[in-house]
């Protein structure tokens, strides 16, 4: 793959151990990019990090951080710093999807939610702009949202994880008017069904295969997506081509929100 001509950025990406993160990472990897995977997981960052150096990036580092807590948060920002300086690019893709009835939910399992999915993009933002800020950096900063974020679940039992994508794509919306000032340019990334370990989150793994191919039914281009159909946009956003694009979503699920719901 040739290199762009915007290669050599700092991307960082959270969420980057595995699904749309890792595709994303080793993409930009391979059009020579420097490349900061941080993921709950440590040894899955690490894997995505040595094979986005093996495809040609201009450099790697992976970080065990947990985006829900601030100080691991910090601590990886620095360490990113000291390595590589200030990021260009800031991918905020890490989530979870945890179902549940709200009557039902725990109180623990909502704030786990909350503070997984939309705690983590605004410290992730947070110390990415500080960074972005003090070094002058005009740069692109992508948040990973939702379907749920537009309408609710068929299946149901999502009140949570849709709260929490609705409220990524409001802030989406608010940075992007606070930082175009600076040059800075905040933009989402919708993806519908696609086969990542978190779309099974909530799916009994007797029923996957069942559901796998409802869904394929349902989407109107006849199935689910993968994490390499998704990355290209991502890449794209964080890219010069999008240098006039600023408080956007970008919807990439199959034409699932084109879509009735009702069948006839």
């Amino acid at each position: 793959m040739e290199r762009s001509e915007n290669s050599g950025r700092l991307i960082v990406i959270t969420g980057g151990g595995s699904g749309i993160g890792k595709a994303t990472g080793l993409l930009l990897a391979a059009r020579g990019d420097t490349i900061a995977i941080l993921d709950k997981n440590g040894e899955r960052a690490n894997e995505v990090a040595q094979e986005a150096l093996e495809r040609g990036g201009c450099g790697a580092i992976a970080l065990a951080c947990d985006v829900s807590d601030e100080r691991q948060v910090t601590e990886s920002f620095a360490r990113i710093h000291e390595r590589f300086g200030a990021p260009y690019g800031i991918f905020a893709n890490a989530g979870i999807d945890m179902g549940g009835l709200i009557h039902e939910m725990p109180i623990e399992r909502w704030k786990f939610i909350v503070d997984t999915n939309l705690t983590g993009v605004f410290l992730t933002c947070k110390h990415g702009l500080q960074q972005m800020l003090d070094a002058h950096i005009a740069g692109s900063i992508v948040c990973t949202s939702s379907p749920a974020g537009y309408v609710a679940q068929a299946a149901g039992r999502a009140g949570a994880y849709s709260a929490t994508k609705g409220a990524i794509s409001s802030l989406v919306r608010c940075m992007a008017v606070d930082y175009a000032p600076f040059g800075i340019r905040v933009n989402a990334v919708v993806p519908g069904a696609t086969e990542t370990g978190l779309c099974w989150n909530n799916v009994p793994a007797d029923e996957v295969e069942k559901m796998r191919a409802q869904l394929s039914r349902e989407i109107p281009l006849g199935r689910l997506a993968q994490p390499e159909d998704q990355s290209p946009l991502v890449a794209w956003l964080l890219s010069d081509e999008a240098g006039y694009v600023t408080g956007a979503h970008f919807v990439c699920d199959g034409g699932i929100l084109a879509k009735s719901s009702i069948s006839v």
